[in-house]
């Protein structure tokens, strides 16, 4: 369990960027010869939920563009879709067996240390030693809260998620305006590069839209008070919405779907009749989920405008995706942390005019591999990737030629390792020991699920006969299910997991 951090006491805040107008555009020194980097991840956005797949009747014209001019993946996953563990695979490029993050970093799970280790090396810590200036805007969501607890609406004495991140633990950015988790997207509180932990604050305008105003001041770098200009830049930029409280998002976004009857959307036949509990979750969110995508989709095209017009968009990597999806009641199930397409599918698109053409990608990419493939595009994966699970494929979307993954593992795990428990410590009587592990194929999903070590059921979908994942095949698919448990059990072998010996 985590000591006592002691801080002291004083506050800067930095100023808010409202605007740019195109009469007065910044200067900007000339771009660096090594690509900048921005990320921008949205949080429990799900992966068919992009306009231009044409699949959901969401409005999302600027990733429609944003594809257009990069690689958007109709197979990226998320191995364990669920906040922290996903981001910690993100930052890492490891799978959770290797990340500690095992659950959502709350004080419950930091009983037994889930939060990302201080010297366990990021993508972040590698191009910071490679001459980078970081910055990190909005949810970060991988540190473990403590007594006394941080007074927001969700800390509690019972349980609490929201927690400062001291310098230490930053991976390498030295411009920070983030928190770990806060759902009132229409007044978001943050921290600031020098605040102390108890000098957060609070922001009168919606989380996404104030972030991205202050993406563009990073850059803009007046003065070189944010960042070093002879330097390249990343940054990520990482907005909470579509996450829950979906009603969270200014009313203009909300007219965009005010006409749209909700019955036409509700068509997919994983979702819940109506006048059921789920089913109705579904009807009563949907356009509000949608309505929050539009409001983030807007902002991404705030700062790709911005970008272009002042020459930095053909050399910065640009990325979008989400740490997972959203059930929104589809297969009765409330949000995320289960194997459905709906949760495990996110959005994911690449743009790098320099290096990569637009195409649209079949690969079945992995959190990991996004690092890797990040890393490598910013010429530093060589020194990576002694150390990450994670696959690059950059030379697969330059050339078109190598070797395309066969499978996706995922996870769900429970707050501790087999080998931490002692019969004796009573925090291990509090937890029930659910496991899940699995593979996604290009054809089938599956999954064992394990209680206490012992597995006591095992789930098959075949996504080509049963796309919407409706019956369980696996008593009928004896052959199949064996070799994927087998390939299983030699993936999770080499990722050290301590499930493998249990699955027979």
């Amino acid at each position: 369990m985590k000591g006592l951090r002691f801080t002291s006491t004083s506050l800067v805040l930095l100023p808010l960027l409202t605007s740019f107008s195109d009469k007065a555009k910044p200067v900007l020194p000339k771009s660096p010869d090594r690509p900048n980097v921005i990320i921008m991840i949205a949080d429990q956005w799900r992966g068919n939920a992009i306009g231009c797949l044409g699949i959901e009747p969401v409005k999302t014209p600027n990733l429609d563009r944003l594809a257009g001019e990069g690689v958007i993946f109709t197979s990226s996953v998320s191995n364990y879709p669920v906040s922290s563990p996903s981001r910690a695979m993100l930052m890492t490029g490891m799978y959770p067996t290797q990340t500690n993050v095992r659950e959502n970093c709350t004080s419950q799970s930091g009983l037994f240390d889930c939060e990302l280790p201080e010297k366990k090396t990021c993508w972040s810590d590698i191009l910071h030693q490679d001459g980078y200036d970081l910055g990190y805007i909005g949810k970060w969501h991988l540190d473990t809260p403590y007594k006394p607890f941080i007074k927001t609406s969700n800390n509690s004495e019972q349980l609490a998620w929201n927690e400062w991140t001291p310098p230490e633990r930053r991976h390498g950015f030295n411009y920070w305006l983030a928190y770990g988790t806060y759902d009132n997207h229409m007044k978001p509180m943050y921290w600031n590069t020098t605040a102390k932990r108890e000098e957060f604050h609070y922001v009168n305008q919606w989380g996404p839209e104030f972030e991205v105003d202050n993406a563009m001041q990073y850059i803009k770098n007046e003065k070189g008070s944010m960042r070093d200009s002879h330097k390249p830049f990343g940054l990520v930029v990482s907005m909470n919405p579509p996450h829950t409280d979906y009603n969270q998002v200014p009313q203009k976004y909300k007219e965009i779907y005010k006409n749209v009857d909700v019955e036409d959307i509700a068509k997919f036949p994983d979702i819940p009749a109506k006048g059921t509990k789920m089913g109705d979750h579904y009807r009563n969110n949907i356009k509000n989920y949608y309505a929050c995508m539009s409001g983030v989709d807007d902002q991404v095209g705030r700062l790709m405008k911005f970008l272009k017009d002042n020459g930095l968009d053909d050399n910065t990597i640009v990325v979008f995706l989400s740490d997972h999806g959203d059930c929104l009641g589809m297969h009765e199930e409330i949000t995320k942390n289960n194997v459905f397409e709906e949760s495990m599918r996110i959005p994911l698109i690449i743009r790098y005019p320099h290096k990569i053409r637009p195409q649209k990608s079949d690969i079945l990419i992995s959190v990991p591999d996004i690092t890797a493939t990040i890393l490598d595009l910013a010429g530093d994966w060589k020194q990576a990737k002694k150390s990450m699970d994670g696959v690059s494929y950059k030379n697969l979307l330059e050339t078109g030629k190598g070797k395309k993954p066969e499978s996706q593992l995922y996870f769900k795990m429970c707050y501790y390792a087999d080998e931490d428990a002692k019969p004796e410590d009573a925090k291990i009587k509090a937890t029930d020991q659910m496991e899940q592990r699995g593979l996604r194929t290009e054809r089938y999903t599956f999954v064992m699920r394990f209680a206490k070590h012992k597995l006591y059921e095992t789930v098959l979908y075949d996504r080509l006969k049963d796309p919407y994942e409706l019956h369980n095949v696996a008593s009928e698919n004896p052959i199949v299910v064996n070799t994927l448990k087998k390939e299983t059990i030699k993936k999770l072998t080499g990722l050290k997991d301590w499930m493998a010996p249990f699955i027979m």
